[in-house]
């Protein structure tokens, strides 16, 4: 048993410290999804839908029509 409580007088007590984010995911998470959530990552998902939309209709269709109307 006195193991047992060794082991356990030896853990840190408190809160744990906060993690800092790494990487472009680690920061964006931890702005967005943090203590103060935000909406905007739903903002950011429609933008980049619409832009790859337009960037695909722009390659397969409207480059056609650059110069000449058909």
């Amino acid at each position: 048993m006195q193991r047992v409580v060794s082991f356990y007088e030896k853990l840190p007590r408190g809160a744990a410290p906060e993690m800092k984010g790494k990487g472009f995911m680690g920061r964006y998470q931890a702005r967005y999804f943090g203590k103060n959530g935000s909406a905007a990552p739903f903002a950011h998902i429609i933008l980049g839908i619409l832009a790859i939309g337009y960037a695909q209709a722009y390659y397969f269709h409207l480059r056609h029509h650059k110069n000449n109307a058909h």
